[in-house]
């Protein structure tokens, strides 16, 4: 009988520019069966070990695989989600942790991040960004105009703002009805850092940083969406020439949703009403999917739903809620 061995170290690929420059880190495989951006990094790769192309100046830190225990396994995550609760841990409890106490460090030395994501149903791809600048408690920021700069170079045309502070609501909801997920450590989804992944990790150290959602896991075309990302953000920080990264050029203005709302699968049998994708239209008191006890849930406005999740674990997040924002990426 064999048994499946842990991983025991991180691959991580360094060039460094013989002049100064931005320190960026591309990472992928944070969620171990989104593999687009695994292949994105080493097309980057092949082509900076032949010449293709060529660092001007900087720094450039490749992590292809940020979880090689659940890319072994061919699933989202190996024994908890890598990209919530992402800190260095005082006592390891579990294999992410044991990564996190190598990742968070490398981040720390960073000033850019590019973290490369796929999903699980169809859609386009699009930014996941930060809050505006400011001084609150959630996430405290300064590096707003350079972040919507990395996010409206990279391609997609849909830009996504307001995790950090959306999650927080739902976390305090999920402790007021003292709900966790039946698994194993399961008091994470009550922990106040819970919703903090790459890059809210990333600006808390100092940087700034963006999730680009490249598109559906199987989709032929992510692969290219993150490898024209990873060359794009190269050449915004001057890393490489412009004209090495087939560089984006916007046509009609991003559109920036900000997410306002999530809710939680309470019950195995609560159901969706149909097969939702991330950004399908809602109108306001449209159903949207019937609890386990018949009771209907309802769209509280008009909107988007995003990150819909049929497959979500009990007292985890079910889907999300979007509306448009009324922040300006040029402001």
């Amino acid at each position: 009988m064999s048994t499946q061995t842990h991983p025991t170290h991180l691959r991580i690929h360094q060039y460094a520019g013989l002049k100064p420059g931005p320190k960026l880190l591309v990472t992928a495989a944070v969620h171990g069966n989104e593999t687009c951006g695994v292949e994105a990094i080493e097309e980057v790769m092949a082509a900076l070990d032949s010449g293709a192309l060529n660092l001007l100046r900087g720094t450039l830190s490749l992590l292809p695989i940020a979880n090689p225990l659940a890319h072994q396994m061919g699933r989202r995550e190996g024994e908890r989600n890598l990209n919530r609760n992402l800190r260095p841990a005082v006592i390891a409890q579990d294999f992410e942790d044991r990564i996190a106490a190598r990742l968070c460090p490398l981040m720390a030395e960073h000033d850019v991040l590019l973290d490369l994501h796929s999903f699980q149903s169809q859609g386009q791809a699009f930014v996941m960004l930060g809050p505006p600048d400011n001084v609150g408690d959630i996430e405290p920021f300064a590096h707003a105009r350079a972040e919507a700069a990395l996010a409206t170079c990279l391609g997609p045309t849909r830009i996504v703002e307001g995790w950090l502070s959306t999650y927080e609501l739902g976390l305090r909801r999920r402790a007021a009805n003292k709900q966790g997920a039946p698994a194993p450590r399961q008091d994470l989804t009550l922990d106040p850092h819970y919703g903090v992944g790459t890059t809210e990790y990333m600006r808390s150290q100092g940087g700034y940083g963006v999730t680009l959602e490249c598109g559906q896991h199987l989709d032929p075309q992510a692969r290219e969406v993150a490898r024209l990302a990873i060359l794009r953000s190269m050449a915004l920080l001057g890393l490489i020439a412009p004209e090495a990264a087939a560089a984006h050029q916007p046509g009609q203005p991003a559109e920036v949703l900000q997410l306002y709302e999530v809710i939680d699968r309470q019950h195995p049998d609560d159901r969706f009403e149909q097969a939702w994708t991330s950004f399908d239209a809602v109108s306001k008191g449209q159903k949207i999917g019937t609890r386990h006890d018949g009771s209907a849930v309802l769209a509280p406005a008009d909107g988007r739903i995003v990150f819909p999740n049929s497959k979500a674990l009990t007292g985890q997040e079910w889907l999300y809620l979007a509306r448009p924002s009324p922040r300006d990426l040029n402001a």
